[in-house]
């Protein structure tokens, strides 16, 4: 049991920089040999301590770290919401830093975490792939840690799609092939793309009076906006707050992921691939 751990905790300050800034910062006073991040949003069991100690003991000396199990407990006698399908995703996650336990060593001799990555998104994947890449291996442990979903706004997917921004510089450091490496699921940027670029010449098309083409382009945004609804509304308790909420961020996702990819394909585009910058 961890017990109280007041007296054997220190506080230090990151300066408000995200979570890779702040993990940097307790990675420059670590000494031991294991470092261990957990977010703050995650709840360890009774028997967690013990098990993190048998995960890093078993761990051989081509293991760099050990994942946690990740769990996400979601609501009985109804279907998920879109937000907590999101939530529930963590549990297939590679690598994320919900309960990851790293070398000091290793993160050090890769650089630690890049703080280009403002969020908690995609900080902890590139960090792996460079881990991966320095000839190291991640496997997965036995420890198991509860991620509870917490509580969101509706306009939480749409906030959330500032993430687009870091796959564009993911896109920067690892290659177009970053997905398959990350194992992570490629999203819709594509049809966002799309769709988005349909309403865009709907407007300029009827702006200009070229009506018929305006109504064949505003069609094709409606059907594209429509099955993005579709499929996030069908899998849900389809209640008529969520219907709404769906419908709504259906139609404003497209146009802001689309622009935090453009955005951080512009503020990214010098940066070199990790390969070059550890040289």
């Amino acid at each position: 049991v961890l017990g109280d751990l007041r007296d054997r905790t220190t506080v230090r300050t990151g300066g408000g920089r995200g979570p890779a800034a702040a993990r940097n910062t307790g990675l420059r006073a670590v000494s031991a040999p294991w470092v261990a991040f957990l977010d703050d949003d995650v709840q360890v069991g009774p028997r967690w301590c013990e098990q993190l100690t048998r995960d890093l003991t078993e761990a051989s000396p081509d293991v760099a770290a050990v994942q946690g199990v990740i769990t996400v407990p979601l609501p009985g006698g109804r279907r998920p919401t879109d937000w907590e399908r999101g939530t529930a995703g963590l549990a297939r996650a590679r690598w994320i830093t919900a309960d990851m336990a790293y070398r000091t060593a290793v993160l050090k001799q890769v650089g630690g975490f890049d703080e280009r990555f403002p969020r908690a998104f995609r900080e902890d994947a590139d960090l792996a792939l460079r881990v991966l890449g320095a000839g190291h291996r991640i496997r997965q442990g036995g420890r198991t840690t509860r991620h509870p979903v917490r509580p969101a706004s509706r306009w939480a997917s749409l906030k959330h799609q500032r993430g687009n921004a870091d796959d564009a510089l993911m896109r920067r450091l690892h290659g177009p092939d970053w997905w398959d490496k990350a194992v992570a699921p490629r999203g819709r940027i594509r049809r966002h793309a799309a769709i988005t670029a349909a309403g865009a010449a709907a407007c300029a098309l009827a702006a200009a009076g070229h009506r018929r083409a305006a109504a064949v382009c505003a069609a094709g945004w409606a059907a594209g906006t429509a099955e993005f609804a579709r499929a996030r509304i069908l899998p849900g308790p389809r209640t008529r707050d969520e219907v709404t909420t769906m419908l709504v961020t259906s139609a404003l996702i497209p146009p802001a992921a689309t622009w935090h990819r453009l955005a951080g394909a512009w503020r990214h585009r010098n940066a070199p691939a990790w390969q070059e910058a550890a040289r």
